[in-house]
């Protein structure tokens, strides 16, 4: 990895800089669906469920990020079960209402411009967002918002990136003022 080092909490600032006013900051976590089943070859790809491996993945992931404060306050899923069904345990794991995430169609099988293009649409209001979706898209945009060289976000693996933005419509033209990265294997 290109200037992005884990710490054993998975965290990792990508330098240091004076702090943002934080009355301007966003948080956005770009989080991969935990490992999915291929037991029933005849599904659609929206369709594969969480394998076991993924359940535990999740439960865990879950635990981390409660254990951490995780609060965002939009949470968007791609429709995918795999994507839902980790955005649930997760959320859940934090407490946040389940009834409260959004499907979101464009965190599934599209690029990761159209992600960008989302992103930028949202809520003023809104200061931190989790977005559950998959790679390669996941990943790529992470490298791109990132400015950094993330060679794979692994299944459960959690993006955080903080920015010192007023508006989402700018996200993009600036280098995230703190990155950290974290996943399952992190806390085995």
């Amino acid at each position: 990895m290109n200037d992005i080092r884990k710490t054993s909490k998975g965290t990792t600032p990508t330098r240091a800089q004076a702090p943002a006013d934080t009355r301007h900051i966003k948080t956005l976590c770009l989080i991969r669906h935990a490992k999915s089943s291929w037991k029933y070859p005849g599904l659609a790809d929206a369709d594969r469920p969480l394998g076991t491996r993924g359940r535990h993945e999740a439960a865990l992931m879950g635990r981390v990020l409660s254990e951490r404060g995780f609060a965002p306050d939009r949470w968007f899923s791609s429709p995918a079960l795999r994507a839902l069904r980790t955005a649930e345990a997760l959320a859940g794991a934090v407490g946040w209402p389940v009834s409260g995430i959004a499907l979101e169609q464009r965190l599934y099988e599209h690029s990761s411009e159209e992600l960008l293009v989302f992103l930028q649409t949202m809520d003023d209001h809104a200061a931190w967002v989790a977005c559950v979706g998959h790679n390669p898209e996941l990943t790529d945009l992470a490298c791109r918002l990132a400015s950094k060289n993330i060679a794979n976000v692994p299944t459960c693996g959690v993006v955080e990136m903080r920015f010192a933005l007023q508006r989402w419509q700018v996200l993009g033209d600036s280098e995230p003022i703190s990155v950290s990265y974290d996943f399952p294997k992190n806390h085995l």
